[in-house]
């Protein structure tokens, strides 16, 4: 093998639910990049370890929940992690009391020798508490080769974790580049605004009479949203509960134990105020237990679960009206079409929305990131195929950077040159189209080349679109069947008519008042009995 070698397999590329996990050959020695498969058959192939080392960038599962078999597998095989990944990795198993504690934390910014020539160093990457992004630097008797792998990263400060400092990472001038491209192209508006909208949106949702539930991950969007609810000028010293179920309780209570990293503001809060479990301070902060089912619901109050299908079918959603808010983008959760929310939505007619509370970087910055790096080779991961191929399209990035979105199974030859070798190009997906204005109405027209891109079936599936400004641009979004019959089943029925829908004995599609002939019968939501009570009269 040559001593000036770069070369990255994939094992997992952040597509759906596959995770991601990277083999990266850098002169003799061989690196894997997190191990988010949910099986590991792919690195046990022979009797020895597949690799030399393992970095894990964070404790998602998509990026960690491989490690423990891997362990297992290679009880030798050094582990590696920032100081807080280490302490939160261990509940990506929480049904092992034991033999979790494998990983080798290392501090940020201290550059360490993992193996011969070949020096590590951490640097914090936002998205969550301990996130790390990984500088490997390769020292030649000509010259040192430098990958970075960025792990989930955000620019933005959340409400728990600090963004990526772009300025910490100016002058690294790494060879290869190995990032995230969760959003592709897409802008969001400020984390400030989209919190803000966030807030305004529940607050809108319970003067209207609802609970809303929120299905999140174990760890970080819950707490974020925690810490938001508990800040936020809207809710402080609210009459409000607010619940959390599953496995959430367990990950704050490890926060709380890790709080001297967490930011200083962060820190002060909680001087002040507790940050999780609080009884005293209003809104109310309580872990959901058995004795509240069948109470939970009058007046209203707000739940986070990562485990909505339990939590459902044990019965906590009995009483009151129900809103389920669903992130707008599945990597931070359970999407609409998730088979858990499916399967609800499908036997009850549960109400949703959606939000935006974006825990990467999206376009913009992604693009900021890459021109401050400056590196020759950028490959990138996790993220749906379309949203990578936009990231590929863009031509400020094809005319400076040689670019690569590799499946599973591809080996991306890196070599390294002192002149720029022009990629391939890839043609952008530009649709060009007339507009035409009349009296009440906008036209658009684009040729039938739009219909072509395998992204149609599902933009046009009803032939409805809704239109948005974001800046100075238009983005139209197609309207899906489900949002169409999630409305119709909720909005068809005028709330001023008398039925099962608005009554309070309504629950998944059975009526539960005992006084009614229906009593535990599958009624329509149209039905009416002589004991009807509104959910207004509550």
């Amino acid at each position: 093998m040559s001593v000036n070698h770069l070369s990255c397999l994939s094992y997992g590329v952040g597509h759906g639910q596959e995770g991601v996990c990277l083999n990266l050959q850098i002169g003799p020695h061989r690196i894997l990049l997190d191990c988010g498969l949910p099986n590991i058959y792919q690195l046990l192939t022979q009797a020895k370890p597949p690799v030399d080392a393992v970095f894990c960038s964070h404790a998602h599962g998509d990026h960690a929940r491989g490690l423990l078999a891997l362990h297992q597998a290679f009880e030798t095989l050094p582990i590696y992690a920032s100081q807080v990944t280490t302490r939160l990795l261990p509940l990506n198993w929480p049904e092992q009391i034991s033999d979790t504690n494998f990983c080798f934390p290392l501090k940020w910014r201290s550059p360490i020798q993992l193996l011969k020539n070949l020096t590590a160093e951490l640097f914090p990457a936002g998205h969550l508490p301990g996130a790390a992004a990984i500088l490997l630097s390769y020292r030649t008797p000509k010259r040192t080769y430098k990958v970075l792998y960025t792990g989930d990263f955000s620019l933005s400060n959340l409400q728990l974790v600090e963004g990526l400092s772009v300025e910490g990472l100016r002058g690294l001038s790494p060879d290869v580049l190995i990032m995230e491209g969760s959003y592709g192209t897409a802008r969001h508006p400020h984390r400030r605004q989209q919190e803000k909208h966030l807030m305004q949106q529940i607050e809108e949702s319970l003067t209207r009479g609802y609970n809303i539930v929120l299905p999140v991950p174990t760890l970080g969007l819950g707490q974020e949203l925690l810490k938001l609810l508990r800040s936020h000028h809207q809710f402080t010293g609210r009459d409000l509960d607010i619940w959390v179920h599953g496995q959430i309780p367990q990950a704050c209570d490890t926060y709380l134990e890790l709080l001297s990293e967490f930011p200083a503001s962060v820190q002060n809060f909680a001087k002040h105020q507790p940050l999780f479990w609080d009884e005293r301070i209003c809104p109310r902060l309580r872990r959901l237990t058995p004795q509240q089912r069948g109470a939970l619901g009058q007046p209203p109050c707000i739940i986070l679960t990562d485990d909505i299908t339990n939590l459902y079918d044990e019965g906590y959603l009995i009483s009151g009206p129900w809103l389920m808010l669903l992130p707008a983008s599945p990597t931070e959760g359970l999407g609409v079409d998730s088979p858990e929310i499916l399967s609800i939505t499908q036997s009850c007619p549960i109400p949703w929305e959606t939000y935006l509370l974006a825990e990467h970087s999206d376009g913009r910055n992604t693009t900021q990131l890459i021109h401050n790096l400056r590196p020759q080779h950028i490959i990138f991961v996790h993220g749906s195929p379309t949203h990578l191929a936009d990231l590929i399209s863009l031509e400020e990035l094809q005319n400076r950077y040689q670019l690569h979105a590799p499946s599973v199974g591809n080996l991306v030859e890196l070599p390294i040159g002192e002149q720029f070798i022009q990629p391939s190009v890839t043609s952008p997906n530009i649709y060009e189209g007339e507009l035409n204005e009349q009296d009440t109405n906008i036209t658009l027209t684009f040729s039938d080349t739009l219909n072509q891109d395998t992204r149609w079936r599902q933009f046009a599936d009803t032939g409805l679109v809704e239109a948005r400004w974001q800046g100075s641009e238009l983005v139209l979004r197609g309207v899906s069947q489900r949002e169409l019959l999630n409305q119709s089943s909720q909005d068809k029925i005028g709330r001023d008519v008398d039925c099962c829908l608005i009554c309070r004995h309504y629950r998944g599609q059975r009526c539960w008042n005992s006084q009614s002939p229906l009593y535990g019968f599958k009624v329509t939501p149209e039905g009416y009995c002589p004991v009807f009570e509104s959910l207004e009269d509550q």
